[in-house]
């Protein structure tokens, strides 16, 4: 499996160190999940927490060792309806290869949750789905 990470995710595995979101960072490459992420979602996370919980800035630092990190894609077609801001994450995470896209942002991605077949194949969850599926 190859799972991409939303900026929420990585936010979220930052602030919370037993929630679902560092679990999972911390524990998949021992289930054979490789996480990426891409450069737009990185620094997304990376400004929300500087300003919201500057301390766990450094956290988000080393969670990320356990994430390969690639170029955002920016254009394409995107298949779906989505906001501006989410075309780039929709579209890099397809380009990563990902058999999934964990994300927290339900209002814009919820339409398009667990249903590959409208997704180009790839499973667009939140990280509690995911682990309730392994």
């Amino acid at each position: 499996m190859r799972v991409f990470l939303d900026a929420n995710i990585l936010f979220t595995a930052a602030v919370s160190s037993d929630g679902k979101s560092a679990y999972l960072l911390k524990n998949a490459r021992k289930a054979g999940i490789a996480l990426v992420t891409c450069t737009l979602a990185l620094e997304e996370a990376d400004r929300n927490l500087r300003a919201k919980y500057p301390a766990k800035s450094a956290r988000l630092r080393i969670l990320l060792a356990r994430v390969e990190i690639m170029p955002t894609v920016i254009s394409g077609n995107c298949t779906i309806r989505l906001p501006d801001k989410d075309i780039p994450i929709f579209l890099s995470a397809l380009a990563a290869g990902a058999t999934h896209l964990l994300t927290g942002d339900f209002k814009d991605f919820g339409p398009f949750m667990n249903k590959p077949g409208r997704t180009g194949g790839m499973i667009i969850q939140s990280v509690g789905e995911f682990l309730r599926s392994l």
